[in-house]
């Protein structure tokens, strides 16, 4: 399991937990709510982690010196 999941799957616990603490979530709905919790906090880390790669690629591309002929 890598590093990124392993935080995913932490931070589910410890909303989870806080909804479980304040009375939100009930044993029979635990399932549904796990999961729902679960694949929305993937797919925002996933999703973050997309735009910076793609912010960051950019970036790199604007700050390269054009490639072609008469450039040293």
């Amino acid at each position: 399991m890598s590093s990124i999941d392993e935080q995913i799957l932490r931070a589910t616990k410890e909303i989870v937990v806080k909804f479980i603490e304040a009375g939100r979530v009930s044993p029979s709905g635990f399932h549904e709510t796990f999961k729902n919790i679960f694949d929305t906090v993937e797919r925002t880390t996933r999703d973050s982690i997309r735009r910076t790669r793609d912010a960051a690629r950019a970036e790199q591309m604007a700050e390269a010196p054009p490639k072609g002929k008469g450039h040293k």
